[in-house]
């Protein structure tokens, strides 16, 4: 028997850790979400994030989780918060996942995880905001950094050029360069 077939499964970088709602709530206000926001949730796990930013917020959530079983979780929890016409949970890698369209991305994953989505968040608009609690982004320095609950809570904002690991602001409207 291969050794990997042993693993539960061996795509999961990660354990599901739930966000305390102080942070969640930090994390929302810190992303300055405005009503054409379109939040992702990279690793939503139970869906606290996504729910509360369309409870909060009225916008439009998508959580991107690999385990099937929180999946299902989040529905359910949408669902009873009666925003399930808001939020959409899909079973997917979030390595792989289209998250082309969105404006805000929440994470909780891990400094090199956060790492190795990097080059796919920067890929996003610029002006779009990344928050992640507890974990940085490496060389990518945050906008704005808080405490809640203990925590470090991070934000950043997608540049228009992003060399050789620092962002660069130009002030007029050009191609991203990275």
């Amino acid at each position: 028997m291969p050794l990997l077939s042993a693993c539960d499964d061996f795509r999961r970088d990660i354990h599901y850790v739930p966000t305390p709602e102080p942070v969640v709530s930090a994390m929302l206000e810190m992303a300055e979400i405005g009503p054409d926001d379109v939040l992702y949730d990279l690793g939503s796990g139970d869906g606290r994030i996504p729910i509360a930013a369309a409870k909060q917020y009225g916008i439009r959530a998508v959580g991107i989780e690999i385990d099937p079983d929180l999946v299902e979780r989040a529905r359910r929890n949408a669902e009873e918060a009666g925003v399930s016409h808001l939020v959409e949970f899909r079973e997917a890698d979030l390595f792989t996942a289209d998250i082309s369209d969105a404006t805000v991305v929440a994470l909780f994953l891990g400094d090199m995880l956060n790492i190795r989505l990097r080059p796919r968040l920067l890929d996003l608009e610029p002006g779009s905001r990344v928050v992640s609690q507890r974990f940085s982004m490496g060389s990518w320095e945050p906008d704005e950094t808080r405490t809640v609950a203990n925590r470090p809570v991070y934000k950043w904002t997608v540049p228009e050029l992003f060399l050789g690991g620092h962002a660069i602001e130009t002030g007029r409207a050009t191609e991203p360069v990275r």
